[in-house]
């Protein structure tokens, strides 16, 4: 039984607060490791923090053939109860003149909070269904090392909502598409589904390696990667900023079916960046 897990507890792997201080004890794990928190939205004010997070407006969905418009609507962006609810409605929404079948939200902390290396802390619950896909991970501030993939981009939790209990962390890298290369691995819950209740997504990112853990047991680590004419650690020794959405349809979960009820929606009670000194 590792440190992690009894720090954790040991009867449920959600995130638990200690009932002798105000301190979650996720964080003191995070302090105690020797990461230092610097930034984080835990989602308690009326609204989202535009200091803290973009809203995207894009009627072209995410281009993977998803079929969501992306509004920076209340009905699909919203901060409720202490959560961030970004919610998928299949309402036919129209933008410029653009209507699709779906609208959802996307939201981001690219110039409001971009980060070279760190600990990233995401607990989130999850929605279920058909051609559902919730992603929390990040991409490069800059391009500095040319188009996608070159520059990279970090999959913390992706997510198909067909396949309720398992989580995807994936890193993509090397050349430019179609060049590009990707190391990816998959994590299963053992009981129940991301979907009944909330979790907590971690990636801590260092410069010789890239950690993935789910409700602070580690399922992943990735050490070899590359961008094209560009030595080792490049693309991951740039800043990279976050991103959280719902996108409904596309290429890794195909399209929704007559079982999908929506609206559905990506629940985030709070998001939190560590580093070290």
């Amino acid at each position: 039984m590792s440190p992690t897990q009894i720090t954790y507890g040991l009867i449920t792997p959600v995130l638990i607060s200690c009932w002798f201080c105000a301190v979650p004890i996720a964080a003191l794990h995070a302090e105690e490791s020797g990461w230092h928190l610097v930034w984080s939205d835990e989602f308690d004010g009326e609204r989202l923090d535009y200091s803290k997070w973009g809203v995207e407006v894009n009627a072209f969905g995410g281009g993977n053939e998803e079929l969501q418009l992306y509004t920076d609507r209340p009905e699909n962006v919203r901060v409720v109860d202490g959560n961030l609810i970004i919610e998928a409605r299949a309402d036919r929404p129209n933008i410029s003149g653009t209507t699709r079948d779906y609208s959802s939200g996307k939201v981001r902390t690219k110039h409001r909070g971009d980060w070279t290396y760190g600990r990233f802390e995401v607990r989130a619950q999850m929605p279920a269904g058909q051609g559902i896909w919730p992603a929390i991970w990040m991409l490069p501030s800059e391009e500095s090392y040319g188009a996608w993939a070159a520059s990279g981009e970090i999959d913390i939790a992706e997510y198909k909502g067909q396949e309720p209990s398992r989580v995807h962390g994936t890193l993509h890298f090397g050349d430019q598409w179609p060049k590009n290369a990707s190391h990816t691995k998959h994590y299963e819950l053992p009981i129940g589904t991301f979907a009944d209740r909330f979790h907590v997504f971690t990636l801590e990112w260092e410069p010789d390696q890239i950690r993935w853990y789910i409700d602070g047991d580690l399922y992943q680590s990735q050490d070899h990667w590359h961008s094209a004419g560009q030595p080792f650690p490049a693309p991951f020794n740039k800043p990279f900023h976050l991103l959280l959405n719902l996108a409904v349809g596309g290429r890794f979960v195909g399209a929704p079916d007559s079982n999908t009820t929506f609206p559905l929606q990506l629940r985030v009670d709070y998001v939190r960046v560590y580093q070290k000194s």
